[in-house]
């Protein structure tokens, strides 16, 4: 049986420097997802020609930059991550290969051979949020599990969080005694219905 290996990180991209190649409705897709798990992040955006939605969406979120240009490789400098969805697979590839050289982790759209990630289904609630991986295979599946997901787990799960957050750092003793404590109190979670 075939087994998802992918191992799931989750990303301070307000730290960090991401670069989207293509202006089209992919490169508006992956922006939209980008900004909409972290609103903050880092993100040039680099194609001869924008899509007014994507220039829109670009100028409502001020840590995001369009820069209007063919892409060069020396736009990869100072980058973290890069994705690319032109519609040229040759300017793909070569933004992929150029990433490699750099160890850049890189995600060509579409395209899972040359993917060091996927940008999966996620669930946010407040603190809370859970990322949904199908190995590049289904998008769709990833979807309703996500719809799935939104709709179980409760609009209050984050005031959950943060009382618990306050209860464990009143926690007295070693790591194993507080993990204990911990997984007392949330072991009725588990048995919900």
């Amino acid at each position: 049986m075939e087994r998802n290996e992918l191992y799931p990180v989750f990303l301070k991209l307000h730290n960090m420097q991401v670069l989207i190649v293509g202006g089209g409705n992919v490169g508006l897709e992956k922006l939209s997802f980008l900004l909409k798990s972290s609103p903050n992040a880092n993100v040039e955006v680099v194609a001869p020609h924008f899509l007014p939605e994507l220039v829109t969406l670009a100028n409502s979120h001020k840590s995001v930059i369009l820069t209007e240009k063919k892409f060069n490789r020396w736009m990869l400098r100072k980058r973290h991550m890069v994705i690319a969805c032109t519609d040229d697979l040759k300017v793909n590839k070569r933004v992929y290969d150029l990433a490699r050289e750099r160890y850049l982790i890189c995600n060509i759209a579409d395209t899972p051979d040359l993917c060091d990630y996927y940008l999966g289904g996620i669930v946010t609630k407040g603190n809370v949020k859970i990322a949904i991986s199908t190995n590049g295979k289904s998008p769709t599946t990833a979807k309703r599990l996500r719809e799935f997901f939104e709709e179980v787990i409760p609009e209050d799960i984050n005031k959950m969080v943060e009382n618990l957050n306050e209860y464990r750092k009143t926690l007295k003793g070693d790591f194993e005694e507080k993990v204990q404590k911990m997984n007392e109190i949330t072991a009725s979670l588990k048995n919900k219905e």
